[in-house]
């Protein structure tokens, strides 16, 4: 229908984000103490000329501005380049001793509570077909204990290994734990087909015949997150990870999509799932790693929800105890930061 008509329906997720009026963010904003900043000193590379910055730490930092001003310069070369080498000479894994000087800038101070600086970016979380969600966020090797836990594995004396799809034994050997497998043409692209002799499922039959909750691991892997919250809801380390992939609007992905078929925009945001995992506030525990993030327009091909859920991500890597800083011109995100 028309825009109006979109706007007016209570059913559309984008008619309710376009009727929304523009607003301040809801979250209140907290003011960083004076010890809490990185502050970089005569910035001088490409576009920037003798710039002096300070970003506070333990926020979400949005930084913006026209083509060409010096965004990325400063974010990922002055500042990421800068810290990776400090960082390393900090802890000792820094070889000469001028690779810890600070690149493109004549000084860079307060960055000692951090403990590394990570770049979230949109390539691809892997290459290869074997590699998906679950296995990058790392609870993958969880499923894989419980169905050698069930009482069938424990008498054939199968443990994890068996439910791996990595190595030989309880993988398909015809497409090798891929699920798929490659034809070769002549003339043209080569072209990927479901295995016959599984059926996709990556594994041989002996090894589906072990189930968990009436599923073989066959199944488990082709379950979509949200139906794969219910099954594993009384297994906190699990669940945790399906929830937070919820929490991110990926909720339609199956844990074993293969990695090359993701979009720019979920491998990035499972990089932010995969981080969230490891920090969890609240949780008693070692502390986290202090972590600088460093985001370059992460909203680019997201919807308006995508966004919001997107933001409130971010939020929850500060309320770990993180630092982010993101190159963003999404006036949403703008707001939050």
């Amino acid at each position: 229908g028309t825009a109006e008509e979109l706007t007016a329906n209570p059913a559309s997720v984008t008619g309710r984000y376009l009727a929304r009026p523009p607003g301040p963010s809801p979250r209140p904003r907290a003011s960083p103490s004076r010890r809490s900043w990185l502050t970089i000193k005569g910035a001088e590379l490409n576009n920037l000329k003798g710039a002096d910055i300070r970003l506070p730490v333990g926020r979400l930092v949005c930084v913006t501005g026209v083509s060409g001003s010096g965004k990325s310069t400063l974010v990922r070369e002055v500042l990421g380049r800068s810290l990776r080498g400090l960082l390393c000479a900090g802890q000792g894994r820094a070889g000469p001793t001028r690779r810890a000087q600070p690149h493109g800038c004549a000084g860079l101070t307060g960055w000692q509570s951090l403990s590394r600086v990570l770049e979230v970016d949109q390539t691809p979380i892997g290459r290869n077909p074997r590699s998906c969600p679950a296995t990058y966020v790392g609870f993958w090797n969880r499923i894989r204990r419980l169905f050698a836990a069930t009482p069938e594995a424990r008498m054939l004396g199968w443990g994890p290994g068996r439910f791996s799809f990595n190595t030989r034994g309880g993988r398909c050997d015809a497409c090798e734990g891929q699920g798929v497998r490659r034809l070769e043409m002549s003339f043209l692209p080569d072209v990927q087909v479901v295995c016959e002799a599984c059926g996709g499922s990556r594994f041989n039959a002996e090894t589906r015949e072990i189930r968990y909750r009436g599923l073989d691991i066959g199944q488990v892997l082709a379950l979509g997150v949200d139906e794969a919250v219910e099954t594993f809801a009384a297994h906190p380390s699990v669940h945790h990870a399906l929830v937070l992939l919820q929490d991110v609007g990926l909720g339609y992905l199956t844990l074993g999509q293969q990695s090359p078929t993701l979009s720019g925009g979920e491998a990035q945001r499972i990089k932010l799932v995969a981080e969230l995992a490891k920090a969890r506030p609240g949780v008693a525990g070692p502390s986290p790693r202090p972590t600088l993030y460093l985001l370059d327009e992460p909203t680019v091909g997201l919807h308006m929800a995508d966004v919001e859920r997107l933001t409130r991500v971010l939020h929850r890597l500060v309320d770990a105890g993180h630092s982010v800083l993101v190159i963003e011109h999404n006036l949403d995100l703008i707001a939050a930061a």
